[in-house]
């Protein structure tokens, strides 16, 4: 059987990578990942020329197929996201699945990476052993529910959130956890990082001000 290696990319600068990962993609016969457009960038900054089959979350199932029919033939396949680990609030967790169940022999290996949440704690001085990861809140059904339990939550709760959503989801928590606390990270390993703090209130007038409520954001409310 073949192997299916979970690679860690940069979740922004693209020196943040390993020299085990880059090793791993120069070996592998085919990279799955999440946009070919985006994965291409990293390839060409480390000279890597590989066979890219796309493996977003439209097209994990037909991916996942086209991965065990590779590893039945005893290749080595490499599985990607735009940034990040796959499988964390990113495709790759139905890929890694259906290959545990129709090809049970295969040997499947983390290649461990950058975490945006992981980067956040660093910066956050959070003084906490514990937190709760939420990844992105759903966009309607549920997010009322999520958000209550953000509020009741004893424990710091993180969130990821797109640039569109975010001025809206610290007006929500204003509404359900006006007493707690919220650190927001902009852009992290980027050119334009920054980090806020203060209410939600007071962190979407700074956002607001500086004309950055764009850009990736990793939100972090605490108790």
């Amino acid at each position: 059987m073949g192997t299916l290696s979970i690679v860690g990319t940069p979740i922004g600068n693209l020196e943040d990578i390993t020299l085990r990962a880059i090793r791993i993609l120069k070996e592998c016969d085919a990279i799955f990942c999440e946009d070919t457009r985006v994965t291409s960038k990293l390839l060409q900054r480390y000279e890597i020329s590989k066979p890219l089959v796309r493996c977003d979350a439209e097209m994990e199932e037909s991916a996942a197929k086209k991965a065990i029919e590779m590893l039945d033939e005893g290749k080595k396949i490499a599985l990607v996201s735009d940034a990040g680990t796959p499988g964390i609030s990113d495709p790759g967790a139905r890929l890694v699945a259906r290959v545990r169940t129709f090809a049970p022999d295969t040997k499947i290996e983390a290649i461990p990476g950058p975490s945006a949440v992981a980067a956040a704690i660093s910066i956050a001085g959070l003084e906490s052993d514990e937190f709760v990861f939420m990844g992105f809140l759903p966009h309607k059904k549920g997010r009322q529910t999520a958000l209550k339990e953000i509020a009741a939550s004893e424990r710091p709760v993180i969130l990821y959130e797109s640039p569109h959503r975010i001025l809206k989801l610290l007006s929500e928590l204003e509404t359900f956890a006006l007493e707690k606390k919220v650190i927001v990270v902009k852009e992290i390993t980027k050119m334009h990082e920054a980090l806020y703090s203060g209410s939600a209130k007071e962190v979407s007038e700074k956002l607001t001000s500086d004309g950055a409520d764009r850009g990736e954001f990793v939100v972090i409310v605490r108790p």
